[in-house]
């Protein structure tokens, strides 16, 4: 048996095998070979995954609605998993890997869940076509269990043969991550530092309102221009985690909007006494540099997503083809298979009976059940949504799971599948006719059914691909997600209800940027009232980068989203290119990566958490916190500010070259 805390012993990190393409006749032998059966789906380990799924899951929510994007959460869940299981082993208590593995893979699904909630359903909210909780709740639980489903027939195929061919760097990683923690060293530190200190300091800034959470600048000789920068410990994080590339991108389509295109909106304006449309109300001469982004660089910034998402798609479209093809082909020979062959424990699917089973139920429930899709008294309108759920989630789970075998889980163009989503859902409802209130949010749930089964899906292949690697039982795992999507559904959508209530979205602290997104692709097609030429603004902006070879999609969320959002991001892309350019050694490099992107994992929980706790705090006191106000400081609120991000910035310089922050000790277990 497999101990957490090394009663046995075995290599330190998996197989070379681990990483090579298999050949024929050639099987793969994992870290726990099939004939032990270590204690694996334990209620231990189920309650351990719901618990820090519900906590990520709100804190990546949180983190989505606020920047436009989210974390893997795979990695940070199985570090905190194996430290509190070190606990029970010191306490004598026997603790298997393969249980820790169980718990990042239940704890995971959340984050799935939050992503697809976030890109779409706060667009309903904007509308004032506002959810239940019910009705959020529903509509997550069939896209996450879809995505599961679906994804069940592929293992086979994309984990177990295509092994060696398909890397799943995230998966991958945290198979080591899981083997490294078990051989020793001490990982969670990070995570547990992070977590303390990115809550922390969102009490300061968000709860205590002690300084001023962020500070702006004007740019002289730039009419209108601007720069600035949120103190935030959690877009920091986000920033090492992406990496220099990703992080300069998004910085530079920021200043692209306020240092080129706000300036040049000013200069055009100057003396003209008639609002641009969609303005009606005030000249832009009238207009202060925020108001010229809402009014219209939000819609440049709209028009590249959209087209950086469908760019991104389009690329992916061989390999979806293919996939789709190889996916139906594994389907249909597992259907045809009808015999009872003995198969071994690491093998061991869930049945396709459950399979199929379980869609058709999901997809009858969906078409007969009131609310699902909004107030849609049509029958036939109920009908057609969950026939266009099925066939766009089925498409889209096969794609994803694949693709993110490929790139990962961050590079999955989730968003570009849910764009291509709501343009041939409201292109349909347009043609039938479906073009009011009741329409679009029928439009807009699709999608977010849709969103939720391609996120999870890609999160799926994920853990299956690091149980495959350590030796876990696929059908446990399965069973794992399932549970995972049942018990955190209802938490990530309180959460986002909670934020509505004490934030708003479409607001600064909650700009929620994919799904205004998604609002205006549902509206360009079912109301044609769009601003046409800044959106074509912003497909050129788009196209340009594809030509000189800059990914358009990260510059273009960096152009739609506000500049003190990407320049922390900017800084902590910065840092990770600083830690790992200055790295004495290949290993030491690595090592960096991986204290950085726990310690930055556990500022996005930190502070993602804290702001729902002040959330619910506003909810309750029916207005914002403000228990000490910046107003003492007076003209040193900024410097305070300022201050306490460089301390920030310190202590994770020294956390990336694993020191304590003020103690200078090394990482024990180096």
């Amino acid at each position: 048996m497999i101990v957490a805390g090394g009663v046995m012993k075995r290599q330190k990190g998996l197989s070379p095998t681990a990483y090579q393409p298999l050949k024929e006749g050639e099987s793969y032998q994992p870290y726990i070979p099939a004939t032990e059966s270590p204690l694996e789906f334990t209620l231990r380990a189920t309650l351990a995954g719901i618990l820090f799924g519900i906590v990520f899951g709100a804190a990546n929510a949180y983190l989505g609605l606020r920047a436009g994007l989210t974390i893997s959460t795979s990695i940070p869940v199985a570090v905190i998993t194996v430290a509190a299981f070190r606990v029970l082993s010191s306490l004598g208590r026997k603790t298997s890997l393969l249980e820790a593995n169980q718990s990042q893979t239940v704890g995971s699904a959340s984050s799935s869940l939050a992503s697809g909630i976030i890109f779409t359903l706060p667009a309903l909210f904007l509308w004032n076509l506002d959810p239940t909780l019910a009705q959020m709740t529903l509509l997550a639980l069939f896209g996450g269990l879809l995505g599961v489903l679906f994804m069940i027939p592929l293992r086979a195929f994309l984990i177990q043969r295509e092994h060696g061919n398909l890397p799943y760097p995230e998966g991958t990683a945290c198979a080591e991550v899981l083997v490294a923690s078990e051989v020793g060293g001490s990982k969670a530190r990070n995570v547990f530092l992070g977590l303390g200190l990115g809550a922390l300091l969102k009490g300061v800034f968000g709860l205590l309102k002690a300084f001023p959470a962020d500070f702006h600048f004007p740019i002289p000789f730039l009419k209108k221009a601007q720069l600035g920068s949120d103190i935030s410990g959690a877009l920091f994080g986000v920033g090492y985690i992406l990496g220099p590339r990703v992080a300069t991108i998004m910085v530079g389509g920021g200043l692209l909007s306020w240092l080129v295109i706000i300036p040049a909106l000013a200069w055009w304006g100057e003396g003209r006494t008639i609002p641009l449309y969609p303005e009606t109300d005030l000249t832009i001469d009238q207009m202060p540099s925020q108001t010229l982004w809402t009014r219209y660089v939000r819609y440049i910034g709209a028009g590249a997503v959209a087209a950086g998402g469908l760019i991104t798609l389009i690329r992916s479209i061989p390999t979806m083809i293919e996939s789709f093809r190889v996916g139906a082909q594994q389907i249909r020979r597992r259907l045809q298979d009808s015999a009872a062959a003995q198969v071994v424990r690491t093998a061991h699917d869930l049945p396709l009976t459950v399979v199929v089973g379980g869609a058709l139920i999901i997809a009858v429930a969906m078409a007969l059940a009131p609310g699902v899709f909004g107030p849609v008294d049509s029958f036939l309108l109920r009908l057609a949504a969950a026939l266009l759920v099925v066939v766009f989630a089925f498409f889209f789970v096969t794609v994803s799971s694949r693709i993110v075998g490929l790139v990962g889980v961050t590079s999955n163009p989730t968003s570009g599948m849910t764009i291509a989503t709501l343009l041939g859902t409201a292109s349909i409802f347009l043609a039938a006719g479906w073009t009011d209130d009741v329409g679009k949010a029928a439009a807009i749930t699709v999608g977010c059914v849709v969103a939720i089964a391609a996120s999870i899906a890609g999160d799926t292949s994920q853990d299956l691909k690091t149980g495959f690697l350590l030796g876990a039982t696929p059908r446990r795992q399965q069973i794992g997600e399932l549970a995972g999507v049942l018990t955190s559904a209802v938490f990530v959508c309180m959460t986002v209800m909670l934020l509505d209530s004490a934030y708003g979205f479409g607001t600064s602290e909650l700009p929620a940027p994919q799904a205004t997104l998604m609002q205006v692709v549902v509206e360009g097609v079912l109301q044609q009232s769009l601003p046409w030429g800044l959106v074509g603004i912003g497909v050129l902006i788009a196209l340009i980068c594809e030509a000189v070879r800059i990914p358009s999609l990260p510059f273009a969320v960096g152009v739609y989203l506000p500049i003190s959002t990407t320049f922390p991001v900017f800084l902590g892309g910065l840092l990770r290119r600083l830690m790992e350019g200055s790295a004495p050694s290949d290993e030491e490099q690595n090592k960096r990566r991986e204290r950085g992107i726990l310690f930055g994992s556990g500022l996005v929980g930190g502070e993602g958490l804290m702001g729902v706790l002040i959330a619910g705090i506003a909810f309750y006191l029916g207005q914002a916190p403000e228990l000490i106000g910046s107003a003492w400081a007076g003209v040193f609120g900024q410097v305070g500010s300022l201050a306490l991000f460089a301390l920030l910035i310190y202590i994770f310089y020294r956390r990336c070259q694993g020191k304590e922050s003020g103690v200078g000790s090394q990482e024990s277990g180096r």
